[in-house]
């Protein structure tokens, strides 16, 4: 799993050089693109990064014609980002590769089996959710209260 992860960030990164915009704004990007058109808070809520740094990230990605803020219609004020369908297509062709090859593989498990992998998926994520939420208690807990916090034994592997 480790190793299949660090694969699909390094891939990744390869189409962000190409796209011309770093790696994390790609992330940025595919998130956009998974929740759909939100407000700078949300995107900034999912990734957990600061309303600041998703300023930063949604002025790259605009620059680079990836997103565009659109004001909402009943409140002036608010203001949503969303994916250039046509730029997104651009980048989606970068990933036909992989998405041929782990079609290839699925097609070769029964229905039973692809439910499986489908239920470890869901609650793999769901499990990355749990840490990524306690990891932030962590981060925002002083260092010098943070020895009196419990952290899971360390992994031998």
């Amino acid at each position: 799993m480790r190793r299949s992860s660090a694969q699909g960030v390094m891939y990744g990164q390869a189409v962000a050089n190409v796209a011309g915009i770093s790696n994390s704004d790609m992330e940025c990007m595919d998130i956009l693109h998974l929740e759909g058109r939100v407000t700078a808070g949300r995107l900034a809520e999912v990734t957990g990064l600061t309303t600041g740094a998703i300023t930063g990230v949604v002025d790259r990605l605009e620059k680079a014609g990836y997103v565009r803020r659109e004001r909402d219609e009943s409140d002036r004020r608010k203001v949503f980002i969303s994916v250039v369908d046509e730029k997104a297509v651009e980048i989606g062709k970068f990933y036909v590769p992989m998405q041929e090859a782990m079609n290839r593989l699925l097609s070769s498990y029964t229905d039973s089996e692809l439910r499986l992998l489908l239920r470890f998926a869901n609650d793999g994520y769901k499990g990355v959710l749990e840490a990524t939420e306690a990891l932030k208690k962590v981060i925002d807990t002083p260092p010098e209260k943070r020895a009196s916090l419990k952290m899971p034994p360390k992994s031998r592997r």
